[in-house]
C-alpha cells in the first residue's frame, strides 16, 4: 500500500528555471482508496476533493492506486535497456519508418507546439494491442493495430504491456471518479472508453547540458482527457495562474494526473487543462511514463449538461475525439507534418 501521509511537493520555480524553496499545496494529493470500496459516501467525499483539484489546479497526485511497484520497476528496466541500444537498432523501429503511431521517436521528431524547437527527448509509443485483422487497422488507421516490439529485448513486451494494462485500468477508475465529481452516474463514461485512443509514451531525457537548451519539452497542454504520469526525477513544472512555474516532482508510491484539453471541453472549462513543461536536470538522466487517456475514436464530446447553465453556456462545439487527436498529432509529430490542414476538422456543426 502507498504511504498514508506522502510528502507534498515544494519548490516554486521562476521563469529562468531556478527553484526557490517554498511550501505550497497547489498540487493536492488525492486518496483514491474509496474508489475500490463499497462506501458511496466515501467515494463522493473523495470526488469533492477531486473536483476542487481539477477546477483549481488541473494537476493532482493519486495514492492508493493499486498499481504495484514491481510494474513500475519492470517498465523502467526495459525502457533503460531500450534507450541504451545502439542508434541504428533503435532507428529500425522509427515511427516515421513505420508510419503508424507506434515505436521509436528520436530526438527532433516531436515538438510540444508546431512553431517550437524540437524537444530534447527520445520516446517510444505503445497503445492498445490489437490484432492484425482489427477493422480500423485494416482501414489504414495510424492509431490502431498491433504494437511494435523490439526483437532485441525479449522481455520488453511482457513488462511494458503489463504496465500499460494496469494504468489503463487506473484510467477507467479515474473516469468513474470524474463522473462522480461532475454529478453524473459513475458509469457515465464507460461507453465512451471501450476502445480508447490510449497512448503510453516511454520517455528518456538525456542529462541537461548548461551549454545547450535544457528544454526537455516546451510549454504545452495535453490534448486528450487526462494524463497519468510516473516519473523518476524532478524536471516537470506546472504554470499557475500567476504565471509562475511550480515544480511537480515525483512523490513515492504516487502518480501525477493532469487534465487535458478534451476533458476541459467536456466540462465546459470547469476542469482545467494547465500548461506544463520539462526542464531537464543538469547531469541527471530522467525517465518518465505519461499515459495519455483519450476516449473512443468516434466519441463526440459535448459540454456536459451538469456543466452548462444560462449564466455559463457551452463554450465549445461538439468535437469528434479521433479527428481531434489526429490533428494534434499532425502538429506535434514530424512524421505527420505533411497532413497539417488536410485532415477532417474535429469541431462539428452543432446539432
Amino acid at each position: 500500500m502507498s504511504d498514508p501521509s506522502p510528502t507534498r511537493p515544494t519548490g516554486i520555480v521562476d521563469p529562468t528555471g531556478r527553484a526557490r524553496q517554498a511550501d505550497f499545496s497547489e498540487i493536492p494529493v488525492v486518496d483514491l482508496a474509496p474508489m475500490f470500496g463499497d462506501d458511496l459516501d466515501a467515494r463522493q467525499r473523495m470526488a469533492c476533493e477531486l473536483r476542487s483539484a481539477c477546477r483549481d489546479v488541473g494537476f493532482f497526485y493519486v495514492r492508493n492506486h493499486r498499481i504495484p511497484k514491481r510494474l513500475t520497476q519492470g517498465v523502467l528496466a526495459q525502457t533503460e535497456q531500450f534507450f541504451d541500444l545502439p542508434e541504428p537498432v533503435k532507428l529500425a523501429y522509427d515511427i516515421a519508418r513505420i508510419n503508424r503511431h507506434r515505436g521509436f521517436v528520436p530526438v527532433g521528431a516531436l515538438t510540444a507546439g508546431p512553431d517550437e524547437a524540437p524537444d530534447l527527448q527520445e520516446g517510444y509509443e505503445v497503445a492498445l494491442e490489437l490484432p492484425a485483422d482489427d477493422p480500423d487497422y485494416l482501414a489504414g488507421s495510424k492509431l490502431f493495430g498491433p504494437n511494435v516490439w523490439p526483437r532485441e529485448l525479449p522481455q520488453f513486451r511482457r513488462h511494458v504491456y503489463a504496465y500499460f494494462e494496469a494504468v489503463l485500468e487506473l484510467g477507467r477508475t479515474l473516469f468513474r471518479a470524474f463522473a462522480l465529481a461532475l454529478g453524473l452516474p459513475e458509469d457515465f463514461f464507460d461507453g465512451e472508453i471501450t476502445k480508447p485512443i490510449a497512448q503510453l509514451r516511454l520517455l528518456y531525457y538525456p542529462p541537461g547540458d548548461p551549454a545547450l537548451s535544457s528544454q526537455g519539452i516546451g510549454a504545452h497542454t495535453d490534448y486528450e482527457c487526462f494524463t497519468i504520469l510516473w516519473q523518476t526525477e524532478p524536471g516537470l513544472q506546472v504554470q499557475n495562474r500567476a504565471h509562475e512555474w511550480i515544480g511537480a516532482p515525483p512523490i513515492a508510491d504516487s502518480f501525477l494526473v493532469n487534465i487535458g484539453d478534451m476533458m476541459m471541453r467536456w466540462t465546459n472549462d470547469l476542469f482545467r487543462s494547465t500548461p506544463h513543461r520539462v526542464l531537464t536536470p543538469l547531469g541527471i538522466e530522467r525517465y518518465s511514463f505519461p499515459f495519455f487517456f483519450a476516449a473512443n475514436y468516434d466519441t463526440v464530446v459535448r459540454c456536459l449538461d451538469t456543466c452548462v447553465s444560462v449564466e455559463k453556456p457551452a463554450a465549445y462545439p461538439p468535437t469528434k475525439f479521433g479527428y481531434w487527436v489526429e490533428n494534434m498529432h499532425a502538429y506535434s509529430y514530424v512524421y505527420r507534418h505533411a497532413e497539417r490542414g488536410r485532415l477532417p476538422k474535429p469541431e462539428l456543426i452543432a446539432d
